[in-house]
């Protein structure tokens, strides 16, 4: 196929010897099946801001530190310099998340470089070397179901040892092949002690793997992994060691209300950001 114009600098660079298709098209990126030499990877190609539509932003910037003042000061007043490097940070967080996840026995894909906004990384595939089906695609035996719920709450809880929350996790977010399930995209994982909105962003995520598994091995879905999880870590109980029941018991029935509080007040702020992104865009025209 026609060598896209953001895998040319590649391409050139010898990174890329030759483009075979297009795997996907997404909110956060576009995804390429390419040649390098011998073997056969992928090129996430990450869209700019204006193009992205990823839902409540703020939220997931929260708790990201930036070292540098002057950056600091320029994301805070959208101006091109700001925009940039806020570019540079959200496409550089899913490559310290991928490596660490990795280096902890999370299954993610492996990560080879990150160059002007294209992640070239491991092509996830069956036995047969097709490329491997999300987990919403695929339907599973009720033993099935049950060993790869069991073998994603060990992910999960390893990711929030290491003190991330993937943050958007579903069946869309997951591949399987065969030797279970693969966790992927990450760019907006959050520091789960750093982050307000981490632990609704935890509990949401281990209840949709709870809901997408539950499809298949009813008994999970009366499982509460999620409670049981943020309670150990919160006391600094949780462990890569932990045995865990998926039994929690609640002594609260009341609503939180500061909970949904910072969610009213998370999207105002989202709100207020994107249109001064808007009128920063428009005055650089």
């Amino acid at each position: 196929m026609k060598i896209p114009k953001r895998l040319q600098p590649l391409v050139d660079d010898g990174l890329i010897d030759a483009v075979i298709s297009r795997l996907m098209s997404g909110k956060e990126a576009d995804v390429f099946i390419v040649r390098c030499g011998d073997n056969i990877r992928c090129a996430k190609v990450y869209k700019d801001a204006m193009k992205r539509s990823f839902k409540k932003a703020a939220q997931y910037q929260e708790g990201k530190k930036v070292r540098s003042g002057r950056k600091a000061r320029a994301m805070e007043k959208h101006s091109n310099y700001g925009r940039q490097q806020q570019e540079i940070i959200w496409q550089s967080a899913e490559v310290d998340a991928l490596t660490l996840l990795a280096s902890v026995g999370v299954r993610v894909p492996e990560t080879f470089c990150c160059v002007d906004g294209v992640l070239l990384m491991e092509l996830v595939t069956d036995a047969a070397g097709d490329v491997a089906p999300r987990l919403g695609d695929v339907a599973l035996s009720e033993e099935q179901a049950i060993r790869d719920h069991t073998l994603m709450m060990h992910y999960i809880m390893l990711m929030l040892c290491a003190g991330l929350v993937h943050g958007d996790l579903s069946e869309f977010n997951v591949l399987v092949d065969d030797h279970g399930p693969v966790i992927i995209d990450l760019p907006q994982a959050v520091n789960a002690a750093s982050n307000n909105n981490a632990q609704a962003m935890f509990a949401r995520d281990v209840n949709n793997m709870r809901r997408y598994y539950g499809a298949f091995a009813p008994a999970l879905l009366h499982t509460q992994y999620a409670k049981e999880m943020w309670a150990l870590f919160e006391e600094g109980d949780l462990t890569p060691g932990s045995t865990l029941t998926g039994e929690f018991e609640d002594d609260s029935n009341s609503a939180d209300v500061d909970a949904l509080l910072e969610e009213i007040e998370a999207v105002k702020q989202e709100e207020q950001e994107r249109q001064a992104f808007i009128n920063n865009a428009k005055e650089d025209e």
